[in-house]
């Protein structure tokens, strides 16, 4: 923020001066100089000089404060303790959370990351198939994912809150639905959180319900799980999100709908007609099959 400020200021600063200069030039009259004199033009390059070797100062003087300024951000003051994995999809992003003394704390989520606030996150991004990028204006600036490659990037949010995120990079016809939400907890919710995602999806519904739930959930096998993973069940699809936990999201679509029982089935039959051109296909369900899929979902928490 303050190099932005600084850079500002002096362009600012530089294009007055430029301005005030040439105002002066125009209206200044002075007598010609004979053209057989050596000194015919020694006054004008005298303030030419003088002028580049200002610039020049100036330039340089910046290059410094830049060049120290991004080495100050380019990384954090204390090593991060959580490391996420942000990989960039066509359009939507899934995030991994990894535990490397206990790998069976790993877990995936998608289109939301959270974090323990005050705490430096370092990010390890990827992209499955295009050029995205991944970007928090409030937190942190923008970085390319590229595939075959994996960048880094650091963000920390001081406050709590929901810091939004978009792709700021164009890629395709649903550019401009590829956001996501950075949720910035205390230390204890996002323990809390962690811990809960890190769980298998569990079935919590009143005896009334739990044959329609269990049709919904042979319904969401046999249609959905060549491309979405519910851990705990046969559903172990990889190419789109995890939808473990889908209930505690605030957004589906990459941030394009709220997570509303009412919206979700609308995306589930109408995906191309809300994002056209997307890899979610629109899926033909009878009412009854709309009324205990949606009963199944609704578990998953």
């Amino acid at each position: 923020m303050y190099l932005g400020w600084t850079m500002t200021v002096v362009a600012v600063a530089v294009t007055i001066i430029i301005g005030v200069l040439l105002v002066l030039a125009i209206v200044r009259r002075r007598q010609p100089a004979d053209p057989g004199s050596l000194n015919a033009e020694s006054g004008g390059m005298r303030w030419i000089y003088v002028g580049t070797g200002i610039s020049s100062v100036a330039l340089l003087a910046m290059l410094v404060y830049i060049l120290v300024t991004l080495e100050s951000v380019a990384s954090p003051a204390v090593h991060p303790q959580l490391t996420l994995t942000v990989t960039a999809y066509d359009w939507w992003w899934k995030v991994d959370y990894t535990d490397d003394p206990d790998p069976s704390r790993d877990f995936s989520t998608a289109n939301e990351i959270h974090i323990p606030v005050g705490e430096p996150v370092k990010v390890l991004l990827k992209s499955a198939d295009v050029v995205h990028a991944f970007w928090v204006p409030q937190l942190a600036g923008k970085t390319q994912t590229i595939p075959g490659q994996t960048n880094e990037q650091w963000i920390q949010a001081d406050q709590p809150g929901i810091y939004r995120g978009q792709c700021s990079q164009f890629c395709g016809a649903q550019h401009a639905h590829m956001a996501f939400e950075v949720i910035a907890q205390s230390p204890a919710d996002f323990d809390a959180w962690r811990s809960a995602q890190g769980r298998n999806a569990a079935l919590q519904q009143q005896e009334a319900d739990a044959a329609d739930i269990a049709i919904g959930k042979h319904l969401f096998i046999d249609r959905c799980s060549g491309c979405h993973t519910i851990r705990g069940t046969n559903a172990n699809g990889l190419q789109a999100p995890d939808l473990t936990h889908l209930g505690s999201r605030r957004t589906i679509a990459a941030g394009t709908l709220i997570n509303a029982p009412d919206h979700l089935l609308d995306w589930i039959e109408h995906a191309q007609q809300i994002k056209p051109e997307s890899l979610m296909p629109d899926i033909a369900l009878t009412g009854a099959e709309a009324e205990t899929l949606s009963a199944y979902l609704a578990t998953l928490h």
